[in-house]
């Protein structure tokens, strides 16, 4: 346990989980949102940005050495004096493209070859940084403390979301509409994001209790790598593992092709098939209203399991994940105008993702349990990144293809798997 000098945890774990939201969701939504607002092509949009999610991927790789190198602290302290270099990054090397072709669509990838530079850097920061400060939740507190805290980490984590995803694109879409100059508010808009995480880092270089020894002396290399050498073996070795790895590559499949095209429909002219809001809109819609309906799914689905057992809770959750769909077909047939109905099916989209997502989360609790339970559950986030990668390359080439329409039926028949796979997990759970 780390010498705190008696520094109550409250001075730093909710600024640590704000610290480790902002990055993901600047790299994971924001990027989406600000290439699609700047007139990039779908496919290209999706392909490189669900790029970004490799980090998150392949993170148990490199875990280990955050281990051995120094301390989880220090690497709290280094990668976000990182990530703010990278925010300054971007803020710098967003390209200006014209009016002309921001509205035509066709703005090409390559201008923002020196900005998809520092998302990458940002995404691997961000990666690390999320090792290093869940490492650093169980050293600093002790098992009462860690109990304590577990739900404000969360909310924290939450409310991060609200402000980098719905805050940050009402300012976008506040100043482009008053400006009308989209560049330009993306430019300030990511200068808000470089100043608060900037005070975010220079507090925790203050803030954050200093540990008395390394973890490297406790432990050395050679123990870490054959301790990592072995969560990996015995992993893929488990009792029907692979069952459990197919249902975490399709449970989101529907989602991992929905969420890229999310932002581009929304903000399409409704002749395109979209539904012409604004992003200022979008972001109260969206990313404030969405996200609480979000976190209310995902309170009341943990509430679900506990009452009912997961292997009950299974199917009802699993059906729950098709509503995303199914208001997703609705608002691209029907195009609404109205903020009130748009606002509803979007509610009820988030609502059920998260009800469902649940499911998904105790899955991988489930699938994690054993002796290495804290390396195998990284592994399972593992493959729960790579089933929103793989999906996600290949959705703006797809919408491209069909049309908005079209492609929310696709992600309709998607559900498909989603159904079976759970069929298959159920039967397996006890």
């Amino acid at each position: 346990m780390l010498d705190n000098g008696h520094r109550s945890p409250w001075l730093w774990v909710p600024t640590l989980y704000l610290a480790e939201g902002i990055p993901y969701i600047l790299v994971n939504n924001i990027s989406v949102a600000l290439m699609a607002n700047m007139g990039v092509p779908n496919g290209k949009m999706a392909l490189f940005t669900s790029l970004l999610y490799l980090p998150w991927t392949i993170k148990p790789f490199w875990s280990p050495f955050v281990d051995i190198v120094k301390t989880k602290r220090w690497w709290i302290v280094f990668t976000q004096i990182l990530l703010t270099a990278c925010f300054v990054g971007l803020t710098l090397s967003l390209p200006h493209p014209d009016s002309f072709t921001i509205a035509g669509g066709n703005t090409p990838i390559g201008l923002f070859g020196l900005m998809l530079v520092f998302f990458w850097i940002t995404a691997f920061a961000s990666a690390t940084h999320d090792i290093a400060a869940d490492g650093y939740y169980m050293l600093a507190l002790d098992d009462n403390e860690q109990a304590l805290f577990v739900g404000i980490r969360s909310t924290f984590y939450r409310i991060a979301t609200i402000l980098g995803q719905g805050g940050l694109l009402y300012i976008a879409g506040h100043l482009a509409r008053t400006t009308q100059n989209i560049p330009m508010a993306w430019q300030i808009t990511l200068l808000v994001a470089t100043v608060l995480f900037g005070v975010l880092t220079l507090w925790h270089t203050r803030a954050l209790p200093h540990s008395e020894k390394s973890v490297a002396a406790q432990r050395t290399p050679s123990d870490i790598l054959r301790e990592f050498g072995l969560t990996f073996v015995s992993f893929f070795t488990k009792k029907g593992v692979w069952l459990g790895i197919l249902f975490l590559l399709l449970y989101r499949l529907p989602e991992a092709l929905s969420l890229k095209l999310i932002f581009p429909f929304m903000m399409s002219p409704v002749e395109q098939g979209g539904l012409g809001l604004g992003l200022d809109q979008i972001g109260i819609i969206y990313s404030t209203i969405g996200i609480i309906c979000l976190t209310v799914g995902g309170i009341l689905g943990g509430w679900y399991i506990s009452r009912v057992g997961l292997k009950r809770a299974l199917w009802p959750m699993a059906l729950c994940m098709t509503l995303p769909c199914l208001a997703f077909i609705y608002l691209s047939m029907m195009q609404p105008s109205s903020v009130v109905w748009i606002t509803l099916a979007l509610a009820i989209e988030q609502f059920g993702y998260g009800f469902g997502f649940t499911a998904f989360m105790m899955v991988m609790i489930h699938i994690s349990e054993g002796t290495y339970k804290t390396a195998h559950y990284a592994i399972c986030t593992a493959f729960m990144a790579l089933s929103m990668l793989l999906p996600g390359m290949a959705a703006g080439y797809l919408q491209e293809q069909v049309g908005y329409i079209g492609f929310f039926w696709l992600v309709m028949i998607c559900c498909l798997p989603v159904l079976l796979v759970t069929f298959l997990m159920r039967r397996k759970l006890e």
